[in-house]
């Protein structure tokens, strides 16, 4: 009686064995999917309650309204916007797409109806993400593009940066945007004044017979030298995302004259703020020279502690 309650015991603790070792690659993976979730959980509860990252450089934004608004329509809606600074911060942020009755984007049922058939977005959703994106993030560098809505986040982002800029000027005239004008010949040059991770911005783009026929956008240092010389950094940038500076900074620049819009440059792929941060500044160079203005755009860019 003893022996048969012990084989007993034995085949039940097998068959449990082998119960586990089978179910175990799905325990695992649900094991892990709930730890990922959980942390996940943690770290937007944190994101809410941490404070606000702290400005090491950059003017200070002025109080007032600053507004913005392209001239010309295209595929019948032209931009509007304006931005709001109480107590040095940007409380509000207006941007649009009216139509010639005056009549916003979010309103166009068909359009959006069609839109997010396609893209799994539309204006009445991404617009107001983008307005809210730059309250929370007080900074246009920051503001993540929407996917689907690639476009007009990065439309978005270069009129933020004119709108912050302005205001860190005190600047509460209207801006005009002459969007779609034939670019005019010339140089037109725009640069950062502050270091982030110890560089900044320099961007030069030339325009011949009203086509953009170089761009010379770089990342320099203190001491004047460009971010494709750090050998350290791009051997270490090159093993974790499989592209460095030297490898995307001429591709970047060599996009920009193929495609002669930003918008319809490709994201490098490993450098995905760089692309961004290259596109709003070169948006920002293109309306210069649809008016024609060559001189120096200067960029007190906000730097926030890392």
């Amino acid at each position: 009686m003893k022996m048969k309650k012990l084989i007993t015991g034995v085949t039940v603790l097998a068959m449990s064995t082998l119960l586990l070792a089978a179910c175990g690659g799905s325990k695992d993976k649900d094991t892990k999917e709930s730890t990922a979730a959980s942390s996940s959980v943690a770290k937007t509860d944190e994101k809410k309650e941490e404070a606000p990252k702290k400005q090491i450089a950059g003017g200070e934004l002025k109080d007032g309204e600053y507004t913005l608004e392209e001239k010309n329509e295209n595929n019948d809606y032209r931009a509007t916007f304006t931005m709001v600074v109480n107590d040095g911060k940007i409380t509000e942020s207006k941007y649009d797409n009216i139509n010639k009755d005056g009549k916003s984007k979010t309103e166009d049922k068909d359009y959006n109806k069609a839109m997010e058939e396609k893209a799994k977005t539309s204006p009445e959703k991404f617009i107001p993400e983008l307005n809210e994106a730059l309250v929370a993030a007080q900074s246009a560098d920051a503001v993540d593009v929407v996917t689907g809505a690639t476009h007009s986040a990065e439309s978005f982002k270069n009129y933020a940066q004119q709108l912050i800029q302005a205001a860190q000027a005190g600047k509460t005239d209207k801006i005009e945007i002459d969007n779609g004008a034939k670019l005019k010949d010339g140089d037109y040059t725009l640069e950062e004044k502050n270091e982030s991770n110890g560089y900044r911005t320099v961007f030069t783009m030339v325009v011949k017979d009203g086509k953009i026929a170089e761009s010379k956008y770089d990342n320099i240092n203190k001491d004047g030298k460009s971010k494709t010389e750090d050998a350290d950094y791009n051997k270490m940038m090159k093993e974790q995302a499989k592209t460095n500076p030297e490898a995307f900074i001429p591709e970047l620049n060599k996009g920009l004259v193929e495609k002669q819009k930003p918008s319809e440059m490709d994201v490098v792929t490993g450098a995905t703020h760089s692309t961004h941060s290259f596109q709003m500044y070169a948006e920002q160079l293109i309306n210069a020279a649809e008016k024609g203005d060559t001189a120096k755009i200067e960029v007190d860019n906000i730097v926030f502690e890392k």
